[in-house]
């Protein structure tokens, strides 16, 4: 009896051992990790067209072609600009599947990539109502719609990995009340409400303009008084090197009055700012042409103050679709752009800044 019984355990702890075998191990995503703080790119046309029009004609995500050749220029942070009115086509509505569907694959393809994304609400502090447009705060457009907009956003994508909300892509002219404080404070409320670890990205009002930060008193200089119970906003200023700082460089490098270190003297206020009120910064779009070698000196030099002054930022701009677009670093027939070069120098913050 005892060999039979010492038969029939083995027998069975040898069919256990088989099944656990046979049970595929768990497929374990790579682990993303905020540090060191990266620099990035904007893969831009998910705000392009009419509110309206069709995926994939009037608007595009970035595809995995687009992730592969970034992550092998060593890119890990890409800010990835939508439109209001496509996530949320009814204000204080659900948000809508489809889209945010298709923003839900795009950051798995990242993930699965070590790339992070940072959701860039990208409609200059208005949304489009009908054929209109409404300033935040507005009667058409109140500040409880915005809230309840990135309250469904914080909801939806607080499990995935990405690097952070950025709630509103260069307000401008917005109304004395509700203040884009205001805004920004009850948003903030809203979002931390549901998400207590990621980082919320704020802009200036003035098209996030740096030396309006260094301007006291400004609207974007009070944004130092925003609260946050999680420790993890980030100011964002946005800048260009041509004479009048709108990235349009209708002039040559010449005409422009462009020098070595604009870029640098240009964000200094900001940079200045924030060091004075112990604050993280950010710089969401900066970018320059490829018709002159002497812009490649000032971008190199502008990455390197901010690198050395502990502040990451997001070229502008790649993506599929912008043709002939000056400032694009998208590869054209397999070729870099001169603008790569530079940028793939400057991929991390040091580990000084952590």
């Amino acid at each position: 009896m005892k060999i039979i019984l010492f038969v029939i355990v083995a027998a069975t702890i040898m069919l256990s051992c088989k099944k656990k075998e046979q049970i595929p191990s768990p497929v374990i995503p790579p682990i993303l990790v905020e540090k060191p703080v990266p620099f990035g790119v904007n893969l831009a046309g998910g705000e392009f067209g009419s509110s309206s029009g069709a995926y994939g004609t009037a608007y595009i995500y970035p595809n995995i072609a687009e992730l592969d050749y970034y992550k092998s220029k060593g890119v890990r942070l890409i800010r990835l600009p939508f439109k209001w009115e496509r996530l949320q086509p009814v204000l204080n509505a659900p948000l809508d599947a489809t889209e945010l569907a298709r923003v839900m694959a795009l950051i798995d393809r990242a993930n699965e990539r070590e790339i992070l994304i940072l959701l860039d609400c990208h409609n200059y502090g208005r949304r489009k109502i009908n054929t209109s447009n409404f300033i935040i705060g507005s009667p058409e457009l109140p500040v409880q719609a915005f809230k309840d907009f990135w309250t469904r956003m914080a909801t939806a994508f607080k499990s995935k990995k990405i690097w952070g909300y950025d709630m509103m892509n260069e307000p401008h002219d917005m109304l004395a009340s509700p203040s884009w404080f205001d805004i920004s404070q009850e948003t903030i409320n809203g979002i931390r409400s549901i998400d207590q670890t990621t980082n919320i990205i704020v802009s200036g009002d003035g098209w996030s303009s740096p030396g309006l930060f260094g301007t006291s008193g400004s609207k974007s200089d009070v944004l130092k008084n925003l609260s946050d119970p999680s420790n993890k906003l980030i100011f964002q200023a946005h800048t260009y090197f041509d004479k009048d700082n709108s990235g349009t460089y209708k002039g040559s490098y010449d005409v422009e009055e462009a020098y070595p270190n604009r870029g640098a003297d240009r964000v200094k206020p900001f940079i200045d700012w924030l060091k004075a009120n112990n604050k993280k910064g950010f710089i969401g779009e900066y970018g320059i042409p490829a018709n002159d070698s002497r812009w490649l000196v000032v971008l190199d030099n502008f990455l390197k103050y901010l690198q050395d002054n502990c502040v990451n930022g997001t070229y502008w701009a790649g993506g599929p679709w912008w043709g002939t677009y000056p400032l694009s670093i998208e590869p054209a027939n397999g070729v870099d752009k001169p603008q790569m070069g530079v940028v793939k120098k400057y991929l991390t913050l040091p580990a000084s800044c952590q």
